[in-house]
């Protein structure tokens, strides 16, 4: 042996062969604990099988096994020594029910030698799922609301940007060219973290994936209400939203993986439902707390906590709750069988099904598989130079090896078997994103220029005011070459207002609030600014002559006690969040009846008919109507293609092909702001017919894609 290692060229071999040789004994020596450590739970179940053993009565008449008999087959032992020549596994966990157990137990997973001798038929009605065996009860609604929360976290990311938005552009001073930054900083930043976490999700596990990502989003969206300046608001919201990017394609992954064939439809449905909840608890947040500007501190006039602040930290609570709850939660046991963990694996479909059997009132039930098949894997050695190498240049080398790993699971997405789901689910997930996301963005919009259109900016033109006193409130107004002669502005607050090649002589303005107001190519002389907000971007291209600033306040200020605007905004969005309700109790319930492809189909095409309603909307409450509408029927679509997508991909590739899909989704999310944002005041027809043709096409596209609904997993 030393001689073989002293020759160069067989030093990579005998690396590979010690290190399959010390996972073996290593492995061996941990499962020869476990085992003992699990005699008391299954002393009964193995004392059973091996009577039956013992007694020629484990395989039906006229069949026998092919192979000794083991006494350990319920260790890892079993399976350990047999890695080269054991079958990869089938679809689902897969077993053979013995025969004096009836049709409800599963005894193990072997290879009987009566198999090759029945009929196709006749072998799949004698199997059944190990998954089945485990039941269906408290473990997955314990998962399901835990899972909920972090779906949720997703829907409050989408939409607490959308709320905090005008709030933020005056706490944090944010000029005109600058606020769309923060709408598009969080898509990207969902869309990076949706392909990476998805990716690590296949390589690292559901649940360790899942812990990393929330966690991030939570702490740096905690941190971003605290922050006062704008560069540092848009960092920890891209961050933020990196982290919650995998939380859409691990969660789904994740809680498909722990279900039986004929529950997942219906139960990956209502869990849908979790990111409605997250949508409507934004909204009632943000309309009870936003508009509340009293819910404020202050420490100097350099650092400002208003109510959009509270607000944030509220939205942060739903990720908090899922990240403390999923520390009590296992891994996917499908996941640990597709790395070859089949001790861990069992140990977590025995805990699913004692916790089942338990909320039964069964309790004495036992789980009676006791060897599980797992697919053959191949040894890697990866050489992280841990004797000699730094521990940045460790970690660099650990990071590019798993980017890398990634990247090679999503290359695979492109290979047969599942490269035309792809391609058929990619146009898909690109045309209800771009269409959905597109008319969200527009319908606000439209009701913002139906607004703008009812109340008009008043112009004043060159008209000049001498010796006045003005202590009330000034919005929507536009002054063009007026003169202002010894006047006084007294506490009061400018709204909108717009001053352009005006002169100011010995004026006074006195404790000033003012927010969208601006001072372009004005000359001020001899003039007095106490206590104002006034800051140096509010004056465009104007001078000063003879002009004093007393106890000027840094940062913007909110104070508009009297504007009532934004109850109307967060009212509107509360009624389109809440009326996606139905549709998520419809898809639910006829998921497993009609099928995943005739309601994604279905519902993506009447979604496109839906939109010709819009030529009806000449006033806010018909505009409110038809978003409702056709919110409430795009979920079904939305449901029904997170289903779809959960089950057309293998579970080493699952995650991976739902983040990269996710990651499509939000750049289809952006250019449909972009596009549709841009046509706001032009002619409804131009974005009707866009999205209507959109939506047809790809429901169109989604009716070729295979039909899920009595598949395994594969």
């Amino acid at each position: 042996m030393e001689d073989c290692y002293k020759d160069r060229t067989s030093l990579m071999k005998g690396a590979k062969d010690i290190a399959r040789e010390v996972k073996k004994q290593t492995v061996k020596k941990v499962n020869q604990a476990v085992d003992r450590a699990q005699d008391e739970y299954t002393q009964r179940s193995y004392s059973r099988f091996q009577d039956e053993e013992e007694d020629d009565d484990y395989y039906p008449p006229g069949e026998t096994y092919n192979g000794e008999a083991n006494d350990d087959e319920g260790s890892s032992e079993a399976t350990e020594g047999h890695d080269e020549d054991d079958e990869i596994y089938e679809g689902e966990y897969q077993g053979i029910p013995s025969m004096n157990q009836g049709k409800d137990s599963i005894v193990s997973v072997g290879q009987p030698k009566g198999d090759v001798h029945k009929d196709r038929q006749e072998l799949e009605s004698e199997r059944k799922l190990i998954i089945q065996e485990c039941g269906h009860g408290r473990f997955q609604w314990a998962l399901f609301f835990v899972l909920g929360m972090a779906l949720m976290a997703d829907g409050v990311e989408v939409f607490v940007v959308g709320f905090v938005l005008p709030s933020a552009e005056t706490d944090l001073c944010i000029p005109n060219s600058g606020s769309g930054w923060l709408g598009s900083i969080v898509y990207l930043g969902m869309m990076a973290g949706a392909f990476f976490w998805g990716g690590l999700a296949d390589k690292v596990g559901r649940k360790q994936s899942l812990l990393i990502c929330m966690s991030i989003n939570g702490f740096f969206a905690f941190l971003s209400s605290f922050v006062q300046g704008y560069g540092f608001f848009l960092f920890c919201r891209l961050l933020s939203g990196f982290g919650i990017g995998g939380a859409i394609p691990t969660v789904f992954s994740y809680f498909a993986e722990v279900l039986a064939r004929e529950k997942r439809g219906e139960h990956l449905s209502w869990l849908c439902m979790f990111w409605m909840i997250g949508g409507i608890y934004a909204s009632a947040m943000a309309w009870a707390i936003i508009p509340h500007y009293g819910w404020s501190f202050s420490m100097g006039s350099a650092y400002q906590f208003h109510s959009w602040r509270v607000f944030v930290i509220v939205c942060a609570l739903p990720c908090v709750s899922s990240v403390v709850a999923l520390t009590f939660m296992p891994e996917s046991p499908r996941f640990l069988l597709e790395v070859g963990k089949h001790d861990e694996a069992w140990m977590i479909l025995k805990l699913i099904h004692d916790t089942n059997m338990r909320a039964r009132g069964q309790p004495e039930k036992v789980f009676s598989v006791n060897r599980i098949k797992t697919p053959k894997q191949i040894d890697e050695l990866i050489e992280i130079e841990s004797d000699t190498g730094t521990w940045y240049r460790r970690c660099f080398v650990r990071i590019r090896t798993e980017l890398y790993g990634i990247w090679l699971t999503f290359m695979r997405c492109f290979n047969y078997p599942v490269r035309d789901n792809t391609i058929k689910l990619t146009i898909v997930w690109f045309t209800l994103s771009f269409g959905y996301y597109g008319l969200s963005v527009w319908f606000p919009d439209v009701i913002k220029h139906l607004q703008s259109n009812v109340l008009p900016i008043e112009k004043i033109e060159r008209e000049k005011f001498s010796n006045f006193t003005v202590n009330l409130t000034i919005a929507n107004e536009l002054h063009i070459g007026a003169e202002y002669d010894n006047g006084r502005f007294l506490g009061i607050k400018f709204k909108s207002v717009t001053f352009k090649d005006s002169v100011f002589k010995d004026c006074t303005f006195k404790d000033v609030t003012s927010v969208n107001t601006y001072f372009k190519n004005c000359t001020f002389i001899d003039t007095v600014f106490d206590n104002t907000d006034f800051e140096p971007y509010k004056f465009i291209d104007s001078e000063f002559h003879n002009c004093l600033f007393f106890h000027n306040k840094t940062g913007c200020q909110i104070t508009f006690d009297d504007d009532y605007s934004a109850y109307w905004i967060y009212f509107v969005n509360f009624l389109g969040t809440l009326a996606v309700l139905p549709g998520n109790i419809v898809s639910a319930l006829l998921m497993d009846r009609i099928g995943r492809l005739t309601m994604l189909g279905g519902s993506m095409v009447l979604s496109g008919i839906s939109c010709f309603f819009l030529w009806l909307g000449s006033s806010e409450s018909m505009m409110v109507g038809v978003l409702c509408l056709y919110n409430g029927l795009t979920i079904s679509a939305w449901n029904s293609l997170d289903v779809v997508t959960v089950e057309l991909y293998p579970t080493d590739r699952r995650a991976t092909g739902f983040g990269f899909l996710n990651a499509l989704c939000k750049a289809a999310a952006v250019l449909g702001n972009l596009i549709f944002g841009s046509l706001v005041s032009f002619t409804k027809s131009i974005p009707i017919l866009l999205a209507s043709t959109v939506l047809v096409c790809g429901g169109l596209v989604g009716l070729r894609l295979p039909d899920t609904r009595t598949q395994v997993l594969m």
